[in-house]
Parts: structure tokens; sequence; C-alpha cells
């Protein structure tokens, strides 16, 4: 049995009806040529529950003692695991257009997981144009995170479109064939991740404090105005309508960008990939609340999610720091908005240098210990820590398949929490960004808007970094297909100035 940390627990405990804590996402899939759809799929399904030596989390369910999650609990193998209630297949509503699947993974994600069985659930949905099919997924953060869902990604599929695997997915099995590729493939750094897991916890008791206590001088001089460019949770917040109580009701869109545009713009502005991203972020949520007459004096304020994985580290649950990033939505001027993100992106992560995923763990409780007064008041929503949640996280850079299907998209769909209620989370994969939106339904109910705020946002940080040469054009998402050209004889690709006609992943809103 495996005992839960402190971060795993945080996650069920703040878990209600109005704030399921699982993460997930929707992946699309062409078939492959001459597959029938209802027999492929079938067959994806008999295979995924035909696996009795299921592999971490798919085969364990929480245990706890009298005290519940106030006292020790651990993670327990399922003696009895119903893959049938697990594994579904469900087919979408005629028309099939990608509203209806939106529809259908804003349903899902805001439904709680059964804490009676493992904490996870994977739907195979038919239906879609095309020949493309989707499945929607979602795991309790309690059990994974971004990075380990990207590896649990990957043991899935394989980079050959030949490739056929007989076993199951969630098996044991795979999870070995996977470990055993990486070893192949990173020698170095498997090896150093497992003597690092011996000796980090003989050294951790001894040296854990240094770096949390100089963090924390750190965060006090933020607090008392002398942190410079360092912005902490709950440190000059301003209020907005998009942070408040929530409800349960969630709002699911997608889109794609070219993952080149938006690092040519990175590169041009003397900044990082990441930093254009929060830019490009920032900037739609300046307009959307301008649109709606309710921009802020003050700058909107970003968690961050920043991976805390080693190399080589496919077996933690949660290892993730967070910084707390300036949006600087009141600054009117791009390349300056630019600047002032750059700035605070690069002073959070100082917070965080040379920490051990325990040590960021205890900081982050120790920033966070105001939410154990407002939770329990009903006064998170009043005095958020963060305006959004905008996530990175790093995905497979090459095509990758399942049987031969190839995967087209991969649209995160994460947490909204009390007082947030908007998350913004991307992966990179193949040569896009995917963008998924979960937004709080009643709070947002033109969430999709903010997609052609993002495309109006990255256009003007063009024009701020004087990228002359024509615009590539914006990849809707492959939701039409995996090849442009078939993409076009479709649907007309939207170009990038936001007036442009707009595609079916614009339309997407639930």
């Amino acid at each position: 049995m495996k005992r839960l940390d402190f971060v795993d627990k945080a996650f069920l405990l703040a878990e209600s009806r109005e704030t399921p804590m699982h993460v997930g996402g929707v992946n699309l899939f062409t078939l492959p040529r001459g597959a029938d759809e209802q027999e492929f799929l079938h067959h994806l399904a008999d295979k995924l529950r035909s696996s009795k030596d299921l592999q971490s989390p798919f085969g364990e369910r929480l245990k706890m003692g009298p005290l519940g999650l106030l006292g020790p609990a651990s993670w327990a193998q399922d003696k009895s695991p119903d893959l049938d209630y697990h594994v579904r297949h469900s087919a979408l509503p005629k028309p099939g257009r990608y509203r209806e699947l939106f529809a259908l993974a804003s349903r899902l994600h805001g439904t709680l997981l059964d804490r009676n069985r493992p904490l996870w659930e994977m739907h195979l949905i038919e239906g879609l144009p095309n020949r493309q099919f989707a499945v929607y997924s979602k795991y309790h953060h309690a059990v994974i995170d971004g990075a380990r869902a990207i590896h649990l990604t990957q043991s899935m599929f394989s980079a050959s479109a030949r490739t056929r695997v007989h076993e199951s997915p969630l098996s044991v099995e795979s999870q070995q064939r996977y470990r055993a590729m990486l070893e192949q493939q990173h020698p170095a750094a498997m090896r150093d991740a497992q003597l690092r897991n011996v000796a980090e916890a003989l050294k951790e008791r001894f040296d854990s404090g240094v770096h949390v206590y100089s963090a924390l001088q750190r965060a006090a001089n933020a607090w008392s105005g002398k942190g410079g460019a360092l912005t902490l949770p709950w440190q000059n917040v301003p209020r907005s309508s998009i942070n408040t109580k929530v409800d349960g009701a969630r709002r699911f869109v997608a889109q794609s960008w070219p993952f080149a545009r938006i690092h040519t713009v990175g590169q041009a502005l003397d900044g990082t990939f990441n930093d254009t991203v929060l830019a490009m972020c920032a900037g739609a949520l300046r307009l959307y609340l301008q649109n709606h007459g309710e921009l802020p004096k003050q700058s909107l304020k970003a968690m961050v999610p920043v991976s805390l994985r080693r190399p080589g580290d496919i077996d933690s649950s949660n290892a993730v720091g967070a910084i707390s990033a300036d949006l600087a939505t009141n600054i009117k001027d791009p390349g300056k908005r630019f600047a002032t993100i750059q700035a605070s992106v690069q002073a959070g992560k100082e917070l965080f240098k040379g920490m051990k995923p325990q040590e960021a763990a205890l900081l982050l409780q120790m920033l966070q210990m105001p939410a154990l007064l407002l939770i329990p008041l009903g006064l998170l929503g009043r005095f958020p820590p963060y305006s959004t949640i905008i996530s990175n996280v790093p995905g497979p850079r090459q095509p990758m398949y399942w049987d031969g299907a190839r995967l087209d998209g991969m649209y995160p769909a994460s947490i909204v929490s009390e007082g947030v209620a908007l998350n913004i989370t991307l992966i990179t994969y193949d040569k896009n960004v995917d963008f998924g939106i979960m937004a709080c339904r009643r709070i947002m109910p033109q969430v999709q808007r903010l997609i052609d705020y993002m495309e109006q946002s990255l256009v003007e940080l063009e024009d701020a970094a004087g990228l002359d040469k024509p615009r590539a054009r914006r990849v809707a998402s492959k939701k039409t297909s995996p090849k442009p050209k078939a993409k076009a004889k479709a649907k007309p690709k939207a170009k990038a100035r936001p007036k442009a006609k707009r595609g079916p992943a614009r339309r997407g809103g639930t």
C-alpha cells in the first residue's frame, strides 16, 4: 500500500459537489484506413477491460481509517475492479459536431468520481465526422498530475502507426514495457532516479528546512513590498466576475495553435514559449473583461503550476509546485505587458529554485494557509488566492497512434475551484499547442469567446515583436481532419485576424 502525502490529501479534502477535483481531457483520433468505427471502438473497449493485473492508479482505491482523511490514508489494491463501470462506450447525437462533443465532455467533467472505486473513468466516444472518434478520460488529482498523465498516455500509445499492442494499456505489463523503453532511451535518467529515491530519503530530514526557510524570507520581503517582481497568493488579487462562488456545472472549449508560431513570438521578444502563452492568455482576459465592462484597475494574477518531477520519475502521483504570475492586464501595451509577465515568472521560479518535491510541497502548504480559514467560512470566493490558473504541460513532440488510429489532438480538462471560475491548460503535442479551457457554466456561459480573444492577443504580440512575414493561419485544432488539405475542403480555415470566419472549434462551446 502507498500512503497519501499532503498534496494528495489536499485535493481530496478540497473536493465538494461544487468543486470536483479531477483532471483529464479529450483526445481526438482518426480511424485507421478501412477500419469500421463501431467494430474498432468495441475492440479497443474489450482490450481495455481485458487486464486483471492493473497498473497504478487503475487498480487502486482509497483506503482510510476511522478518522477518514484526518488520519492515515493509503492506496490499496482493489480486489474486484469493475472495468465495465470505468470503461464506457458512448455515441454523440446527430449531427455529431464538436458542439455535441464539448457538451458531453462538460457534463462528464462536472460529476464526481465514486470514492468507493478506483478514481478514474474513460469514455470512448463515436459519432464525429471525418472518421474521427474521441476519448474523454478523468482521474482524481490525488492520483495524478499533468506530467504523470502524459507518461500514462505515452505508455498506452505508440510512435508507429503499424504497432499493435496485444495487452491492455491499463495493465502492469504495459507499464513495464513503457519503463523498459524509457530505460533503453534514457538509461542515465532512469538509473539516477532510482539512486535519488534512496539518497533523498536519507538526506531530506537533515536539510529540507534550508531551502524552505530561504524561500519564506523572500516571501516575507514580497509581502512587505520589497520582493521586486515576486507575486504571492492573495497579494493584490483584484475582484472580477471570474472570482466568485462556483457551482458544479462546467463548460469546456478547446482550440489549437501551431507551436512554431507561439515559439517565434517568444524568441522575438527575448522570452520563452511559456512567457508567450501567459501573455497570450493575459491579453485575451483583458479583452474579455473590457468587453464586459469590468476590467479591474489592478492586474489579474495567475497560478502557474511548475513541474518538480525529476527525469525518470513515472510513479509519483503529484510532483508539482506553483508560482503566482502577474498577468499585467492593467497594461495596454502588449510589449510592456509581456516584459512584466516575464519578470514576474522569473521571480516566482527563483522562489522554488533548488527545491526537492517534498520541500516545495511544504512551502506550498505554508503559502496556502489562509485557505484553511477562508474555506470553512465560505469566504474563498470573496478572497481568492489567484484570478485564474494557466498550466503548461509538455507532451510528446511526435505523432502518436493507438492500434493504428492517429492521435490528432490532446485537449486537457482541468479543475475549476471556489473563487477561481476559469482554468486554462495546454499541452504541446506534435507540431501544435492544444488548449483546453474549463469554466464554471453559470459564471462564464460564453467562455468560447476567449478563443477569439486569444487569437487577437497573439496577433498583437506578433505586431509588438515586429514580425513582418505573413502570419501562419491558425490550425483549427485538427478536429476537422489531421490532414490540412482535407480540413480546408470541409471548412475554410480561420484567418489570423479576429474577424475571420468562425471555424468548427470556435463554435464548440456547450
